[in-house]
C-alpha cells in the first residue's frame, strides 16, 4: 500500500514528511516486541484504506534513537502528527479510538492542531471531570514527577513532596486535547494546575501562599502510612504484578518476559509500574522481602519473580497459583 510503509533511518523518514507536503502525515514509533504494537498498526494499515491522501509510516523507535530523542518519545506506541513537515499533534499509547478520532479530524482539517472546536464539548467536559477526579489530588503538569519537563512543574512537585502530600498526575504534553480543554473547563490559563476533590486549588503561586500561611497542610489530603499503601496496592487486583512498565507496555527485559507468560496463561491480572513511584519501588523490597522486579501477588501473597513464575508455568501449575488454588 503506497500510503501505508516503513522508515528505517532518519533519511528515509525525512524524506517521507517531505513527499507528503501538506497531506497529514501520521508516524507510528513502535516496537516489534511490543503486541500492542503490532495491534495498532493493524489499525493503521485499515486507516491507511480509508485516508488515502494521508500518509502512514511505521518507525522502530529503538532502531532511530536520534529521530527518537529529537520527539521526546519515551515508550511505545507513540503516534506523532505532520504537516507541511511540522508536527502539529501526538497522541501516547495504544488507544485505537482516539488515533482514528485524531486522524479523521487532521486530515480534513486546514492543518494545525485539532481546534476545540472539532472536539464535542459535552464529550470534552466530562472527561476532564473524570480526570479530575481520578485521585483525592490530581496534579496536572508538564511530563511527569520523576521527570518534570518545566521549571514551574519541578517546583510544585518539590513542594508536594516536601509536604508529604499523596497525588496523582496527568502529563498534559501528552494530550493536546486536555491540556487546551482544561484551560477553558477551570478557567485556569497557564499550568500546572492541582484539583483536590474535583475542585481547583490553582497553580504554583497559589501553593506557595498555602504554604507561606501554613494552610497547605489543611487543603491538601493526608498522606497515607506507606505500609498502609503497599497493603492496598498489592490488594487491588487478585492478582498484581509490580513491574517496570505496565500492560501495554514493558521497559525492561524481565518484566517484558513475565508479561508474555502472563498473557499466555489468559487469567485477568493488573500491574503496578514502580518507575512511576520510587517510594513504593523501595518500600516493597523491603515489604516483602524480595529484593528485586518484577514481583508477582496471588491475593495479597507474594508468590516470587521471574524465575518462580517460569517454574511454576514449566511445572504447569502457573494457572492453577494465579486463580488461587494452590
Amino acid at each position: 500500500m503506497a500510503n501505508f510503509t516503513d522508515a528505517a533511518t532518519p533519511q528515509q523518514f525525512e524524506e517521507l514528511l517531505k513527499k507528503a507536503g501538506k497531506f497529514l502525515t501520521v508516524v507510528h514509533f513502535h516496537a516489534p516486541w511490543a503486541p500492542q504494537c503490532s495491534q495498532m498498526n493493524d489499525v493503521m494499515e485499515e486507516l491507511a484504506k480509508e485516508h488515502k491522501c494521508t500518509m502512514f509510516i511505521k518507525l522502530e523507535a529503538e532502531a532511530v534513537p536520534e529521530v527518537s530523542e529529537k520527539y521526546e518519545i519515551s515508550s511505545v506506541p507513540t503516534f506523532l502528527f505532520f504537516k507541511g513537515g511540522k508536527k502539529i499533534d501526538r497522541l501516547d499509547g495504544a488507544h485505537a479510538p482516539e488515533l482514528t478520532n485524531k486522524v479523521q479530524r487532521l486530515a480534513s482539517s486546514g492543518g494545525g492542531p485539532a481546534g476545540m472546536e472539532d472536539v464535542p464539548k459535552e464529550g470534552l467536559n466530562e472527561r476532564l471531570k473524570k480526570l479530575i477526579n481520578a485521585a483525592p489530588c490530581m496534579l496536572f503538569m508538564k511530563g511527569s514527577p520523576q521527570e518534570p519537563r518545566c521549571g514551574f512543574s519541578r517546583q510544585i512537585v518539590q513542594i508536594l513532596k516536601d509536604h508529604n502530600i499523596q497525588y496523582s498526575s496527568f502529563d498534559i504534553l501528552s494530550d493536546e486535547e486536555v491540556r487546551q480543554g482544561l484551560k477553558t473547563y477551570s478557567n485556569w490559563p497557564t499550568y500546572p494546575q492541582v484539583y483536590v476533590n474535583g475542585e481547583l486549588v490553582g497553580g504554583l503561586d497559589i501553593v506557595k501562599e498555602l504554604v507561606e500561611s501554613g494552610e497547605i497542610e489543611n487543603t491538601f489530603p493526608k498522606t497515607v502510612t506507606l505500609e498502609h499503601r503497599l497493603k492496598s496496592l498489592i490488594s487491588k487486583c487478585p492478582v498484581m504484578l509490580f513491574m517496570k512498565g505496565n500492560k501495554e507496555v514493558a521497559k525492561c527485559g524481565f518484566s517484558r518476559q513475565i508479561l508474555e507468560i502472563m498473557n499466555s496463561v489468559g487469567v485477568e491480572y493488573d500491574t503496578f509500574d514502580i518507575l512511576q513511584d520510587e517510594e513504593v519501588r523501595q518500600g516493597l523490597k523491603a515489604y516483602s522481602n524480595w529484593p528485586t522486579y518484577p514481583q508477582l501477588y496471588v491475593k495479597g501473597e507474594l508468590i516470587g519473580g521471574l524465575d518462580i513464575v517460569k517454574e511454576l508455568k514449566e511445572n504447569g501449575e502457573l494457572e492453577s497459583v494465579l486463580r488461587g488454588e494452590n
